[in-house]
């Protein structure tokens, strides 16, 4: 990479925040969501949100603007990161996405369908770091993944009002991120050329 740029093919670009929740640090988790806002992939722009959680009776739910772009990220991706997203069995909801917030003290995202308003928050927010994955750099997973990481301390879920059980934790074990849920912004993640 003499010439600084990656010779790398880019899948896709943009955000990943994702919110884990539990009772203890090593607790079995309560809530996992894994929220992707793209700029560019395969299928264009879009949102996806996957979930699953006590508020969903631990069936899993996958929300998006754009049904294309989940069902893509369901085969290539979703299945690695936790495998009953990738189910593509399961409905695709028609949702809204938005988002706000002072980036240094909370973030709030918004999903909105016909049924359902979920509201996720991020909040004692850490410092960010960088995250570099070159592509088959991790065992089982071909893609490479570059993005700016940041840890919180803090994280909330509702789902139509009614907050999810459990906390989230900054902890060792996840030496990527240092916590158990974060802001993956700037996240590009990228493949060999053939």
């Amino acid at each position: 990479m003499v010439s600084g740029i990656d010779p790398n093919k880019v899948i896709l670009t943009g955000e990943n925040p994702y919110i884990r929740l539990a009772h203890s640090a090593d607790g079995e988790l309560t809530t996992r969501t894994s929220l992707w806002k793209l700029i560019m992939s395969p299928f264009g722009s879009g949102n996806v949100l996957f979930i699953v959680s006590t508020l969903t009776n631990s069936i899993p739910r996958v929300y998006s603007d754009n049904i294309q772009l989940a069902r893509w990220f369901q085969r290539d991706i979703a299945k690695l990161q936790h495998p009953p997203f990738g189910d593509e069995d399961l409905q695709v909801i028609e949702a809204d996405f938005d988002a706000y917030g002072e980036i240094n003290a909370f973030w709030t995202e918004t999903i909105s369908s016909y049924d359902d308003e979920i509201v996720m928050t991020w909040f004692d927010i850490q410092e960010p770091n960088m995250i570099n994955h070159p592509p088959n750099s991790r065992p089982g997973r071909r893609h490479g993944v570059y993005a700016c990481m940041i840890p919180t301390g803090g994280a909330q879920l509702t789902i139509n009002g009614t907050r999810a059980e459990g906390s989230t934790f900054l902890s060792s074990e996840f030496p990527d991120t240092q916590a158990m849920s974060s802001l993956a912004f700037s996240e590009s993640w990228v493949e060999e050329r053939n």
